[in-house]
């Protein structure tokens, strides 16, 4: 993989609207064109209560009154990748505002270890079909007339893609604040070795390029943020600051790994995501039903 796929266009300056979602520790944006109408919004919450066997929209209705409210054109839906931590709402919002749900090609083999994993069977497609478009390395896409493009940045999941949005990139769970340090690497299909290559590969965007986190949890205490920049991540994260080499991060990654438990809601996140956020389809009931596997995860 090449560095950079496309130059950086440091003049372009989305309007980046962030959504926080307690709930999961995840954060939601509406990313727009400032030159028109257009927007996109990444890595959307579907709410569950999880022990009642709940789905609600709270979340995702608070997306959809500030696209409404503003009058804006959703044209994408993007997911940085398969999440193991909230279920997705955009095929909710795209039946209220359409757009298009877009992810990386890459999904195809989370389809094919999960599609295993759930037991789903033939008629489960494991090609992406469920998806209106799959990035590839160094695609490019518009939001209005403001150029986007997606970088493949595996490590964390096999399909994570970070999306350069003019001065602004969208890194899913590749990199977390600085304080954070970065996601977890040991997932079916993760490596902490690529983690620190895809790493790296942002890391060579223009030092003052903005930064937005899928997720925030507050270290220490201090306040949620989900924004910073290249050049504070060079200087100040604590796992992959300059200085810090590969061998150094790969041995604190598998260490650190280690020691986590699997996510609370990682059994119908995934069942879920995989699929572009569609729920199981009803039995002849009308009821729906997630799978549990057993001494599987």
């Amino acid at each position: 993989m090449s560095a950079i796929p496309h130059p950086v266009d440091l003049s372009a300056k989305p309007e980046v609207t962030a959504f926080f979602d307690a709930q999961t520790n995840t954060v939601s944006y509406v990313v727009k064109d400032p030159g028109s109408k257009a927007c996109a919004i990444v890595d959307s919450v579907m709410d569950i209560d999880y022990a009642a066997g709940r789905i609600a929209y709270a979340s995702a209705d608070k997306i959809i009154a500030y696209v409404r409210e503003h009058e804006l054109a959703v044209e994408w839906l993007i997911e940085t990748h398969v999440h193991a931590d909230h279920l997705s709402a955009a095929p909710y919002i795209q039946g209220k505002l359409g757009g298009k749900i877009g992810i990386g090609e890459r999904i195809t083999v989370v389809q094919e270890t999960f599609g295993k994993v759930f037991n789903e069977g033939t008629e489960f497609q494991r090609d992406g079909s469920q998806f209106d478009r799959l990035f590839a390395d160094g695609d490019s896409y518009l939001i209005g007339g403001l150029k986007a493009f997606a970088m493949h940045t595996p490590g964390h999941t096999p399909a994570c893609m970070t999306h350069v949005v003019g001065d602004a990139a969208f890194v899913g769970d590749t990199l977390f604040m600085p304080d954070g340090g970065s996601a977890r690497a040991d997932f079916p299909g993760g490596d902490a070795r690529t983690l620190y290559r895809s790493i790296q590969r942002v890391l060579a965007l223009p030092p003052q390029t903005r930064l937005f986190m899928c997720h925030d949890y507050g270290p220490n205490g201090r306040e949620i943020r989900w924004e910073t920049t290249v050049a504070e991540q060079h200087e100040h994260n604590i796992h992959v600051r300059d200085g810090i080499g590969e061998d150094a991060f790969v041995a604190m990654r598998e260490a650190r790994d280690a020691t986590l438990a699997m996510p609370r809601l990682i059994i119908p996140s995934l069942q879920v995501n995989m699929k572009a956020g569609e729920l199981p389809q009803p039995d002849e009931s009308g009821k729906r039903f997630l799978k549990v596997p057993l001494n599987t995860l």
